[in-house]
């Protein structure tokens, strides 16, 4: 078994003064006039968050929360993994592992910890607790730049696969979002004579010849997601699948131009019609991007988007039981039909608002569908 050990997050004094210095001296680029977020992230937002994390975000009061969680380090595959491991007050509590993807970080589900692992605190009941594990993705935040190339998501899966053997977890459930459901889907593969079941948000799965000859409403919706993604929003992707190391620079170098890449795709990705603060509050944003700041993992989290391309993308069917929570706001919506051609559906829920981070954006929703899930897993 690997060696695992105690982490707790310690950013230097110096470290937040330095940030401090950075953004009091950003220089914000000329921006057309009354052309808000048409080219990209809005400066007099960006202005606003830059003001308020030199002057008012309190990064100790973060920290402090985040240090709530048991928290450790590992190497798995000759590369550091960062993780928390808040165990229920239930001693038979149903192992879980919730994995991020980019631009998020394990940030993402400080208000959904709490209700999943002690449910009798928050609405809940006894059967409804999990033993809570989040990864932080390798080149991602706490877990620090990857070392070497070939960490692709089924390699992550595979060192999610080994931590939760090391953890003594012989049964457990996985969910993820983004680059999270694609290595949820990986560990569905790669584990089955352990997994429970997977629940994800982001499913990956191309239309059937019947959505091709007579698309219905759901496979225009489909598609008009594609198109978006292929001519306006997938700028970020290709940048960071071909040469991720050339925006890396700038983006560890400049908290302004780290913000202003993290914050366009919050806006675009979320259910906020524009408004970021109908989903978020600074504080929550500004947590999030702090974490790639501090550990400067802007560059090598972007490596996964060129570790992706190098790999071959499986389409093989998952065999474990799936849940998929479909939110409006997601970057992907291929409908029920397309799914059932990669995965083994055994829950389906169509959510009326939220987008892509959900653990932050609708935590209670998230909470309910995981609780559901287990609970129809149990009946099963």
């Amino acid at each position: 078994m690997n060696v695992h050990l105690p982490f707790m997050i310690d950013v230097e004094d110096q470290a937040i003064d330095d940030l401090k210095t950075r953004l009091r001296n950003s220089r914000f680029s000329q921006q057309i006039v009354d052309e808000p977020w048409t080219l990209g992230t809005d400066r007099e937002t960006l202005m606003s968050l830059c003001h308020y994390w030199e002057s008012t975000f309190d990064w100790r009061s973060a920290e402090m929360r985040l240090n709530e969680w048991p928290q450790f380090v590992c190497e798995i595959q000759g590369e550091k993994l960062h993780y928390a491991h808040i165990r229920s007050p239930h001693d038979d509590a149903t192992p879980l592992v919730m994995t991020h993807g980019w631009p998020g970080s394990i940030a993402e589900f400080v208000e959904v910890v709490g209700p999943l692992t002690n449910p009798l605190a928050h609405g809940g009941h006894e059967n409804d607790a999990f033993h809570v594990v989040l990864p932080s993705l390798p080149g991602f935040g706490f877990s620090g730049p990857t070392q070497k190339m070939g960490n692709s998501p089924t390699q992550i899966a595979a060192m999610i696969k080994q931590l939760m053997a090391d953890l003594g977890y012989s049964s457990y459930l996985a969910q993820g979002g983004d680059w999270g459901s694609i290595i949820t889907t990986e560990l569905g593969r790669l584990d089955p004579e352990h997994l429970l079941g997977i629940h994800i948000t982001m499913p990956i799965a191309g239309p059937t010849q019947q959505a091709r000859d007579n698309p219905q409403p759901e496979d225009l919706l489909a598609f008009q997601k594609l198109e978006f993604r292929k001519t306006v929003d997938g700028g970020y992707a290709e940048i960071q699948g071909t040469m991720p190391q050339t925006i890396g620079y700038a983006l560890d170098d400049s908290p302004a131009g780290l913000a202003a890449w993290i914050l366009e795709k919050f806006r675009t990705w979320s259910d906020c019609e524009g408004d970021l603060s109908r989903s978020y509050t600074w504080d929550q944003l500004l947590t999030n991007i702090s974490i790639y700041w501090f550990t400067q993992t802007a560059s090598s989290s972007a490596r996964i988007y060129y570790e992706m391309r190098q790999s071959q993308m499986s389409f093989d069917m998952v065999e474990v039981p799936v849940a998929i929570a479909r939110f409006p706001g997601e970057i992907f919506l291929p409908p029920r039909a397309w799914c059932e051609q990669i995965y083994n559906i055994k829950r389906w829920t169509e959510f009326g608002h939220g987008g892509h981070f959900a653990a932050m954006e609708v935590p209670r929703l998230l909470v309910d569908d995981l609780r559901a899930w287990l609970t129809h897993l149990k009946e099963d």
